[in-house]
Order: C-alpha cells, then structure tokens, then sequence
C-alpha cells in the first residue's frame, strides 16, 4: 500500500511557485498527465523546460500523457465527437497508465499534473484519481493554495455543486457518486473540434477542454 498519490494543477503559477507548493508536500516526481504538454498561456510549463527546472530541484517528470490523458487516440472511447471516461478507463493503455502511477508511487512521493487550477475540472480528478481511489489508492488534492484536500472529501464537493440527490432505500451512496462523476464527466471531457469551425481563438479553450 503506497501513502498516497497528490494531484496538483499548475494552473497560472509561476514555474517557482508550482516547485515550492510541491517541495512544501515532499513531491519527489511528477507524473504529467496532460495529453498536449504544452501551453501558449504558460510557456513555462511546456514539456521541455519543466522538466530542466523540476531536474534541477531534484524532482523526477514522467510524461504519461499518452496513457493517461484526456484527449485520447482511441476512437472507440468517443461518442457523438465526446471522450467518454468511462470507455477510455476499461482500455488497456489507461490500465497502464494506472499501474505505473501505482508502481511510481512505492519509489517517489508523486503528484499527478495537469493544468486546471481546481480539481473538479480536470480528468485528473474526474477519470484518473477517481479509478486510483476505487482500487484502494489514496489520493490527496494539492489546492491552488498550497493547502490539501482528501479526495473523500473533493467528492463531496462535486456531489454537492451538481446538487445530485442523495442516498435513499433506492440510491446507494455508490450510485450518487457515479452519476455526480458521469455528469462531470460529460461537462469536462474532450470535445473534437469541426473541421468545419470557426470559432474566435479564445474560444479553443471553452470548447476543448481537458488536456
């Protein structure tokens, strides 16, 4: 049993305040889990340079974006131009992926990375900590400002902001967990633009999102 996998957000940090925030919980490695590791936002977060800072902090980088990331190869994991997690999490590159997170974790003390600042609106939390956390893996959430939290309790946030209805003698706690999670799922998972489309570049991001 590993202590626990940390997921973080590098969100607009400056490359030193992302360091600091995972020096400040002991993260020995980091596992990029974006599919795309680049920004035109935050250049210094791109695979390259990241990886030399984190180096010279004496930080591992992984990339597992191509087993773990959002924006999948597989077109069998899509439905309608949408990424559906829960076809994406019973492939076999994902199955991967997750063991080498579990693997990684009983060396380093690992953080998973992606982009969005808030754990509810990322895969990282929606698709990769949720399937961690469902094999036994405990996952804490390292926040925007530095603090953490379990990931018991960013559950109970995402149940709470979608307002489903809770447990009853016909909904089990486990069935209001799944349906909170397929609804995220829904509103955050990659969309595949229309040749076709010509949106304003600003709304790229609206559109496509989860890196």
């Amino acid at each position: 049993m590993v202590d626990a996998v940390y997921t973080i957000g590098h969100s607009t940090h400056t490359i030193e305040k992302l360091i600091a925030m995972l020096k400040e919980h002991g993260i020995t490695a980091i596992g990029d889990v974006r599919s795309r590791p680049y920004s035109r936002m935050n250049p210094q977060f791109n695979r390259e340079p990241l990886k030399k800072a984190l180096r010279e902090t004496d930080i591992a980088y992984v990339f597992l974006g191509a087993e773990l990331g959002a924006r999948s190869e597989d077109m069998s994991c899509y439905r309608n131009g949408q990424v559906q997690y829960d076809l994406l999490a019973r492939t076999d590159l994902f199955k991967r992926g997750i063991e080498r997170v579990k693997d990684g974790a009983h060396r380093y003390r690992l953080a998973l990375m992606c982009a969005e600042k808030e754990p509810l609106d990322c895969h990282r939390t929606i698709l990769v900590s949720r399937t961690l956390f469902e094999d036994g893996v405990p996952i804490k959430h390292i926040l925007a400002d530095g603090g953490i939290e379990d990931h018991a309790r960013t559950v109970d946030r995402l149940v709470a902001m979608l307002r489903v209805p809770g447990s009853d003698m016909f909904r089990t706690d486990d069935v209001v967990v799944s349906e909170a999670f397929a609804r995220q799922g829904k509103e955050i998972a990659y969309r595949e633009q229309s040749p076709e489309s010509s949106m304003p570049a600003g709304a790229e991001q609206k559109y496509a999102r989860g890196p």
